[in-house]
């Protein structure tokens, strides 16, 4: 029986752009969170355009709840006990990079936390963890929920 050939469009991306191998332990903390606020930024779209077609503004209301700082940095609340040492210490080099740009209608301590929160994700699509990645934001998005579950409650 042969085996069969999985097709990787991260592989085809860089066999066509003629890129080399990335060592996502070379890069900066910020580049890691810049790829990694990408990548979560097109998981949430993918997410919330499968819950079917509406107008591009409720889209982007929704996609804007889950990725803004403070949002992120709640669900490093629920993530941070399920890190590996390694994963924690991508995380904390995120989380204490020097940025250039403030964080912009959030607290230090969110934006921080949010830019941990990109660099992981950003060292694990590098790394090629997606399952893991994709296991990390369930769970933190699952937490998001809870946590809205609660304030509805509350009222």
């Amino acid at each position: 029986m042969e085996k069969s050939v999985e097709f990787e469009i991260a592989d085809y991306i860089k066999e066509v752009f003629e890129m080399k191998e990335v060592e996502p332990e070379g890069y900066s903390p910020l580049t890691l969170a810049y790829i990694g606020d990408s990548i979560y930024d097109l998981i949430i779209k993918t997410k919330v355009i499968s819950e079917g077609n509406k107008q591009v503004k409720k889209l982007h209301q929704e996609t804007s709840s889950m990725v803004q700082a403070s949002a992120q940095s709640e669900m490093m609340r629920a993530l941070q006990p399920l890190l590996t040492e390694e994963e924690h210490a991508v995380y904390r080099r995120g989380r204490n990079a020097k940025s250039v740009s403030p964080a912009k209608n959030q607290s230090l301590t969110d934006y921080r936390r949010a830019t941990g929160f990109e660099a992981l994700m950003g060292w694990l699509y590098l790394k090629r963890e997606w399952k893991r990645m994709a296991d990390l934001i369930k769970i933190g998005l699952d937490h998001l929920s809870e946590c809205e579950e609660e304030k509805k409650q509350e009222k």
